[in-house]
């Protein structure tokens, strides 16, 4: 058996984020479509688009390694998700749909970011230059999603989920 070791820890956590990004861009349309805010749609709908450069960067990062682009199954993002599904379908008919939506989104982010965060600082201990300057792009991408969200969060939409109850 081959020693566990940091890189061996990266490899498995790319793997992870890999199948998360693709579950989570099966995810977003269904999202979008249950929303009922104009600019929440939009903004699923933008993240889904970045979540495909997401996809396509974690793919050059797993050739920069040299092994296959392959995902490993994650019990929390599919935790994440189901809640977020679960959302969906209770508060299909509520006026706070969306302000659900955006927790269930903000769970999504935070997530991410705590992998990208940690894939970023090993890729750096590593030596693996090329690949943690393509994984901070996607974290600041992910970083920029959680405020825009959390804005539109404050900006209205929990606001309109209070004065419709």
């Amino acid at each position: 058996m081959k020693p566990k070791t940091l890189e061996t820890l990266f490899h498995d956590t790319l793997r992870d984020i890999y199948y998360a990004e693709r579950k989570i861009l099966k995810a977003l349309p269904r999202m979008a479509r249950g929303a009922r805010s104009t600019e929440l749609q939009a903004a699923f709908e933008k993240h889904a688009e970045e979540t495909e450069q997401q996809i396509e960067r974690l793919q050059q990062v797993f050739e920069i390694l040299g092994k296959p682009a392959r995902g490993k199954t994650c019990p929390a993002i599919d935790g994440i998700l189901e809640e977020g599904e679960e959302v969906l379908q209770s508060f299909a008919d509520s006026p706070a749909l969306d302000a659900g939506l955006i927790a269930s989104a903000l769970a999504v982010e935070h997530y991410e970011m705590a992998r990208y965060g940690t894939l970023v600082r090993w890729a750096r201990v590593l030596s693996m230059t090329d690949a943690a300057k393509v994984l901070e792009e996607t974290l600041q991408e992910e970083t920029t999603t959680d405020e825009a969200l959390t804005e539109l969060a404050d900006g209205s939409v929990n606001d309109a989920a209070l004065e419709a109850a």
